[in-house]
């Protein structure tokens, strides 16, 4: 019987946090543009489930153009202490404002300003103009609650294929390879080559 993915990358996730790995939460998120062309950044996961891997960013930034515009995605996690690499492929929605409403409000209050004063991958004239956009930002939500820009929330990565990889001597590394059938849903795991 074919073992769960989202199960195995729950347990792999676990060993990089108890091997302390330097941030297990960081994956490497490659999108495209309108011409197809690729883009790579490193993102933070802030939660998965059955449903698929969540993170949050400026939805006018360069990738939330780009998820927006052609909505599949590829993640990657490497953990070099446990030698593990987990590359995820799939295709991608906006969570609901109430999922971005609750983890924004999870935030530190210094990000939840910054989530206003940054006009993310816009060209910048000098680090004065930014600080000056925070102290807009500061002053108007002086004494409250930072409430979520409208601009801001979460995109969820569906799996379509999730491969685990697992360093071994002499390069003959482990590849455990799952891809879902779209009729039923299920998960077919193969083995591949190094």
């Amino acid at each position: 019987m074919t073992a769960d993915p989202i199960a195995l990358f729950g347990e792999a996730f676990a060993r990089a946090k108890a091997r302390g790995e330097q941030d297990p939460t960081a994956m490497t998120l490659a999108t495209v543009d309108h011409e197809h062309r690729p883009s790579v950044r490193v993102v933070l996961l802030k939660d998965f489930d059955a449903r698929g891997f969540v993170f949050y960013t400026n939805r006018l930034s360069r990738k939330g153009r780009e998820l927006d515009g052609f909505p599949f995605a590829a993640l990657c996690f490497h953990w070099p202490k446990g030698e593990e690499q987990i590359r995820i492929e799939g295709a991608v929605t906006r969570v609901t404002d109430e999922e971005s409403d609750a983890y924004f409000a999870t935030r530190p209050r210094g990000s939840q300003i910054g989530a206003w004063a940054s006009l993310q991958s816009e060209v910048l004239a000098s680090r004065d103009a930014l600080l000056a956009r925070v102290a807009e930002v500061e002053a108007r939500f002086e004494g409250g609650p930072v409430e979520r820009p409208p601009h801001w929330g979460g995109y969820r990565v569906m799996p379509r294929a999730i491969e685990f990889w697992q360093g071994r001597a002499d390069r003959l590394h482990e590849r455990r390879s799952f891809a879902r059938e779209v009729a039923t849903g299920a998960w077919v795991e193969t083995r591949l080559f190094p």
